[in-house]
């Protein structure tokens, strides 16, 4: 069994079988690259308070920076009998540094410390969404470009209602995935991250001197209200629920698709890279990339009830209860990304059955209202006009 950061007040050791069952690191590993951060800001608040000396100091940074760079070249490696994260890259360094690692986790807590790497990781990958739903948008506006004087048929309730432009249809999925994204730039904007709350009341280490020297230290604060920040984890909740909304969108649009590919409609051709087939029929083509986003969608929804439920009736400040918020924020998070990176090609891909549109376009239901509006201009009232349209509608059925 890996070194655990606690374990000075009890004379067993930890039943095994519990062990397992609490650890966290077959998921919370995710987070090294965040949890480095916090780390490096640590040493260097704790030379500032000199509690190490400059050269301690300056052998703590040599392992992380080193421990970073593995990271970044996907070399990392994670233990899989650590505890957690914050415990593995303390025992790597350990490793480099040998016992002065110790003094590594000086007046600090995994509390503090999870908080910041999972504000951290929200930050990041905010920010990565919001590029990826700017790459669909892009996707949209091809689309709508090739056929930006087609006109399709628009539906209300599903059935037939007026002829649309094909690109009004477009811009109205380009406006909900914009506002996505507006959301998604107000919360990355809005994320603070804070450090140095301890467990929950803070410690004589303070951070500001070190955060002004870091690069990013413009996004990074020393914690003022402690309490709060290891106890709350509204951001996780805020995140997902915007990624909920996204999912929708994302699952109304695959929807569409399905639909309208379908040979009852067949509006639209989808891009075969994206579909499979059948191992029984041969003459299937199956919509498989778009079912499986409008099903993930079922997913996304249940991990924000997770966390939702989860915190719903925890006291102040953290509770273990907290350690499962992980596995739902990086299961909707990946999900979402793949979706998102797939979709924006999918669109590209997308061909509209011309021919096939332009018979049903011949449908006169569909010009109704323009009907009942060229009445209305020579002076009949609408309602009037509305009778007799819908009059002639039934007539013409019989």
């Amino acid at each position: 069994m890996a070194k655990k950061l606690w374990g000075g007040r009890f004379k067993k050791k930890i039943d095994q079988d519990f062990f397992e069952f609490q650890k966290s690191i077959q998921y919370d590993h995710k987070l090294a690259k965040y949890d480095i951060v916090h780390s490096l800001l640590h040493v260097a608040a704790l030379a500032d308070a000199k509690l190490i000396s400059n050269s301690e100091k300056q052998s703590l940074l040599s392992a992380l920076k080193k421990i970073r760079e593995q990271i970044k070249n996907n070399k990392f490696k994670f233990n899989p009998d650590s505890e957690d994260i914050h415990t593995d890259i303390h025992n790597k360094v350990e490793n480099m540094a040998g016992k002065l690692a110790l003094k590594l986790h000086t007046l600090r807590s995994r509390n503090d410390q999870v908080a910041f790497d999972e504000k951290s990781y929200c930050y990041a990958k905010s920010g990565d969404m919001i590029d990826l739903i700017g790459a669909i948008t892009n996707s949209f506006q091809y689309l709508k470009n090739k056929y930006k004087n087609n006109t399709i048929v628009g539906y209300t309730h599903t059935q037939r209602a007026q002829k649309i432009f094909f690109r009004d249809y477009v811009n109205a999925y380009m406006g909900m995935f914009n506002k996505d994204k507006e959301r998604l730039i107000k919360f990355h904007q809005g994320l603070k991250i804070s450090i140095g709350a301890g467990a929950l009341a803070g410690s004589l280490v303070k951070y500001n001197k070190a955060i002004k020297q870091f690069p990013e230290g413009n996004k990074f604060y020393q914690s003022v209200n402690t309490v709060y920040d290891v106890s709350e984890r509204d951001f996780v909740i805020e995140f997902i629920s915007h990624l909920s909304i996204l999912q929708m969108h994302l699952s109304r649009l695959a929807e569409d698709f399905i639909l309208y590919s379908t040979k009852e409609f067949n509006f639209i051709d989808l891009p075969e890279e994206f579909c499979t087939g059948s191992s029984m029929m041969p003459h299937k083509k199956n919509p498989d990339f778009l079912e499986l986003v409008r099903g993930y969608t079922g997913r996304i929804y249940g991990n924000l009830m997770s966390i939702l439920t989860t915190m719903k009736g925890l006291p102040l400040a953290y509770n273990r209860d907290m350690q499962l918020d992980k596995e739902p924020l990086f299961s909707s998070v990946e999900t979402i990304e793949g979706e998102l990176k797939i979709m924006a090609k999918f669109i590209k891909g997308i061909k509209l059955n011309e021919a096939v549109i332009k018979e049903v376009l011949k449908d006169e239901e569909l010009s109704a209202v323009e009907r009942a509006e060229k009445l209305v201009i020579k002076g009949i009232s609408f309602k009037k006009a509305h009778d007799i349209i819908g009059r002639g509608v039934r007539d013409a059925r019989i």
